[in-house]
């Protein structure tokens, strides 16, 4: 079974939603609507919270983990993942922000206290560095991940369809049936 306690907490699954057999999700996890969680993924919520939004999908061999709280930072660092957000393969996030509707490319390590903004999509292979900021409505890319250009509308509204296309690719695995 993928879900596991920590303590006295254990994960809070939304309606619709999908955990292949094969992914980790540990402790103080909530997943909201529609999300999926893909093959050989670990979502570990055992020192802080990882909270991840309707409709958001975290795809094969991604690590999503946390920091504790301190006297010196009393919230620590939670992983916080917005609505309709795609996490490609094999990402790292520790304890940071993502807002709603972001693609995060394969490979991308996102470290503590960073921030993404919502419309925000990241190449394969960067960096994000702790507490770094990326601002609404641009691609970023490299290691550290700096702005390349504005977004388009059209990939900007490609965003929300990678997402909305993980959904119905998790419904037909929880009904079931073939893409």
């Amino acid at each position: 079974m993928p879900i596991a306690s920590y303590l006295d907490t254990t994960p809070v699954l939304g309606d619709r939603v999908y955990l292949h057999p094969s992914c980790q999700v540990i402790g103080d996890v909530k997943l909201g609507d529609d999300s999926s969680v893909w093959c050989n993924t670990v979502l570990r919520g055992d020192v802080n919270r990882i909270v991840i939004g309707r409709g958001s999908n975290i795809q094969d061999l991604t690590m999503g983990h946390v920091s504790h709280k301190t006297p010196e930072k009393p919230d620590g660092s939670p992983l916080i993942i917005g609505d309709y957000v795609t996490v490609g393969h094999s990402v790292i996030l520790h304890g940071c922000t993502i807002g709603n509707e972001c693609l995060i490319g394969m490979g991308t390590i996102i470290m503590d206290d960073a921030v993404i903004c919502d419309h925000v999509m990241i190449g394969a292979g960067s960096l994000v560095a702790p507490g770094k900021t990326l601002e609404s409505g641009a691609l970023y890319m490299g290691r550290p991940a700096k702005a390349i250009r504005e977004l388009t509308e059209e990939e900007i509204v490609r965003l929300r369809y990678s997402a909305e296309h993980y959904m119905r690719v998790k419904d037909n695995y929880l009904n079931g049936t073939k893409s």
